[in-house]
């Protein structure tokens, strides 16, 4: 059976591994802190955080037991607790910094879950989220769902999840009571060898796009991959870039 974190690789694992970079840049993270990872997922952020930091200095917090199983698989010497963003199993002010990297739009609760990322950092110290473009249309699933809109409109292309639009993660940031937030464009690209080795990854049946080619009938599928096909053709590129969100705030406002 495919498993959940050999799909994610495939799919948008390959977007969250440079983007996890970009994201710690932004979030200032350096050596001496320790760092929460909030939904760590199998690890594309954490590798990044134990790479800069050290393997115990950074830290993971996933809901998922076969993410955390992969997480810590892969960076055996990092911790990495199963929980929540809305329940962080931590102590008050017990990091540096706590990042969220393409989570907050997955939390159950977002504004609780940046309320406990800063329950569990330190005065002074920074709570940091990203997450993809999908209102503005410039993230990495784009080309996808440009052309599924032309055969139903009204589908849920993830344009309304929390977040993915300019300016709603620093308005999420100032509910949980961190004001002064600042907020910018973080872009990363993904080459493909091609465009069956972009389309595989809308077959694996991963996240909402996934779901979404798997419960076409097949003759509808088979029109999806062509259209997308064409677009993709259109590009005259093999190269994809997604646009991300990130908004940042220091607790205490210091």
């Amino acid at each position: 059976m495919f498993s959940a974190v050999a799909g994610y690789d495939r799919f948008m694992g390959r977007f969250a591994a440079p983007l996890a970079p970009a994201f710690a840049d932004f979030a200032e993270i350096r050596p001496g802190q320790r760092v929460l990872d909030v939904g760590c997922g199998p690890g594309a952020l954490l590798g990044e955080l134990a790479g800069r930091l050290g393997e115990g200095c950074a830290v993971g917090v996933e809901p998922s037991e076969s993410f955390a199983a992969a997480a810590r698989e892969r960076h055996p010497a990092t911790r990495v607790e199963i929980g929540t963003a809305e329940a962080l199993p931590f102590p008050d002010r017990s990091f540096d910094a706590a990042l969220a990297q393409l989570v907050v739009h997955f939390m159950s609760d977002p504004v609780a879950g940046l309320r406990e990322m800063a329950r569990v950092t330190r005065s002074g110290g920074v709570v940091a989220a990203c997450v993809w473009d999908h209102a503005g249309r410039t993230g990495p699933l784009e080309l996808f769902w440009s052309a599924v809109r032309e055969f139903d409109p009204e589908v849920d292309d993830e344009s309304g999840r929390v977040g993915t639009r300019e300016g709603q993660l620093r308005e999420l940031f100032v509910e949980a009571g961190l004001a002064g937030a600042e907020e910018t464009a973080l872009t990363v690209a993904v080459e493909y060898t091609g465009f069956d080795d972009w389309w595989e990854m809308f077959t694996l049946g991963v996240a909402p796009a996934g779901v979404h080619v798997a419960g076409l009938a097949a003759e509808k599928r088979e029109a999806l991959r062509i259209r997308c096909a064409e677009k993709f053709a259109e590009r005259d590129s093999r190269v994809i870039t997604g646009r991300a969100w990130a908004a940042r705030c220091r607790v205490g406002g210091s």
